[in-house]
Parts: C-alpha cells; structure tokens; sequence
C-alpha cells in the first residue's frame, strides 16, 4: 500500500498549496468585486457625468461661427480666442487641443467635438483618483439623506405608495419581497439572535449538522408539536449562506459553545478546520435550550486540552 511518507514531493506541493491559496482565493475575491463595482456602478456613473459635462461645458464652434475669410482653415480667431479645426469641420480651443494631444501621445485625436471634449473631461476631470473618493462620498451623503427622509412621516408615506405598486407586478413582487426579508435581517438595528450556534440531527437520527438560530418557529407548526419551536439554517460546505431552513423543537437543538467565525470556518472548510476540542465532564452533553416553564439544563464543565 502506497503511504503519504512514499510521495514527499505531493506532500510538499500541497502543504505549499496550502499556504498560498487562502491569500490567493482572497486577492482573486476582492478582485471580482472591484471590477464588478467598477463595471456596473462606476462607469456609468462616469459616462452620465461625462455627457452632462460635454452638454454644458463644452466649447465647441462650427463654421459658420467664424468669419468667411477664416472658415475650412486649420485655426480660426474668434473674440480674440484661437480656435483648432477637428476632422469633421467643427472647431475647439487650441488651448485645449494641445493639452488633449500632449496627454494622447500617439493615439489619434477624435473625430468630433463631442468625442473631442469625452476625452478632454476624462483625461483631466474623471480620473479614478477624483471619481472613487467623490462617488463614495456623494453616495454616504445620499443614503444619509434617504434615512432622514424615511424616518420622517411623509417619507414612509410615499414608501409606501412605491412598495404598493412593486407588489402588483406578478414576478417582481417575489424577488423583491426575498431580497426585502434579507436586507431587512442583515440591516435591521434591533438585537437579533443570530450567533447561536447549534447542533440539530439531520438530515437523520445519528447525523449531526451545525447550524444557526435565525429566529422563533411558526405557530401553526408550534401548535402541532406542542411546544416552543425555533427555525434553524442549515449550511452547507463550502459556501454557508447557500444553506437551507428547517423548523426544529427547541428542546432538540444543542447549543454550542462556538463562535459564529468559528463554525463558518468549520463549514467553509468542509470539516478540515476543526474548533478546539473541549473536555466533558459531567456526563453526556445535553440540550442547554430553556424551553418555556423549565429552567435550562445545567451546563456541563468544560476544560481545554492544553
């Protein structure tokens, strides 16, 4: 039988493996979101700022501007400023023509006026450096302004109204009411037990899955039992939030004495992370969720092994 001793050069490639991929997975992630970021939100934020400044600061002559005696020349002179013919006839400062063909190098110039100032504004005025921190800036100022203005009476009024008209379309009331619930729990300032972690037997007897307390059971499924329920979220490896929920007793939920990073990187790491082991003493471990009328069931000593 082959031993892992027999292969040291595998050993060595995945130990290896092993220290370079966490960093590399988390520059790969960060990656993926500042593209995604930069694809779907900045560039059209960019290209709105960029047509509002080309519509309104934009210094751009035709022909019929200038004198007969001047017009279809390379440079015209109109109220003593000096003009530079683009390719298509129409004419843009020379000041600014010079600072757009110094800064484009060997790239041809463009065509148009409206092209020719594009470029202009996002040589000089949209570079990232000026966008990323004005964009972060204006969007915490605007969010600030929507939480004031949703707080106020009138505010939730007109919400209202908007939510109203979302539930009247058939597919989009669905994806919206989802995505609501979640931000909501995600968002929400007022105190929510979500770092407890449990242990239930699923999806049988005898298998023991970890999960999350996310909240209270239904009443109806409480009322069928006959006892106080919690709903529980079930992860699966690798990825924890693609889990699923289940309704469960309380009193067949084991609490344990883990931190929620601690379970996550369990999971995340499809057992391979495993949390220090603790010492019992006292017996088996037993349920530690108080069911209404009963006290808790005293918690068992633990010691860390060394």
């Amino acid at each position: 039988m082959t031993t892992r001793a027999s292969h040291p050069f595998r050993g060595a490639v995945f130990r290896g493996l092993g220290v370079v991929l966490p960093p590399l997975l988390t520059i790969v992630i960060f990656l993926w979101i500042g593209g995604t970021v930069e694809h779907y939100v900045l560039a059209p934020v960019v290209q709105v700022a960029e047509t509002i400044l080309v519509r309104t600061k934009a210094d751009i002559r035709g022909e019929d501007a200038f004198p007969p005696s001047q017009r279809g020349q390379a440079k015209a002179v109109l109220d003593g400023v000096e003009y530079q013919r683009l390719e298509r006839g129409e004419y843009v400062p020379k000041a600014d023509y010079d600072l757009v063909v110094h800064r484009l190098g060997e790239e041809p110039v463009p065509k148009t006026g409206a092209l020719f100032y594009a470029k202009y504004f996002r040589l000089f005025y949209l570079r990232p450096y000026l966008v990323i921190p004005t964009f972060v800036l204006l969007f915490t100022l605007l969010l600030y302004l929507l939480g004031k203005f949703m707080a106020a009476g009138i505010g939730r009024f007109f919400w209202r109204l908007i939510e109203g008209g979302i539930e009247r379309l058939p597919l989009v009331r669905n994806v919206y009411s989802a995505v609501k619930q979640v931000s909501g729990f995600l968002l929400n300032e007022r105190e929510l037990r979500v770092s407890r972690v449990v242990a239930v037997e699923y999806p049988r007897p005898g298998v023991w899955a970890l999960g999350f307390v996310m909240g209270e059971g239904m009443a109806e499924i409480e009322r069928f039992v006959g006892e106080e329920c919690v709903t529980v979220m079930i992860c699966t490896s690798p990825m924890p939030m693609a889990g699923f929920t289940i309704t469960i007793r309380r009193s067949e939920a084991i609490d344990l004495n883990l931190t929620l990073d601690q379970a996550i990187q369990f999971i995340v790491s499809c057992g391979v992370v495993i949390p220090p082991k603790p010492l019992l003493c006292g017996g088996p471990l037993r349920p530690r969720l108080a069911t209404p009328g009963s006290e808790a069931p005293p918690e068992p000593t633990i010691h860390q092994e060394s």
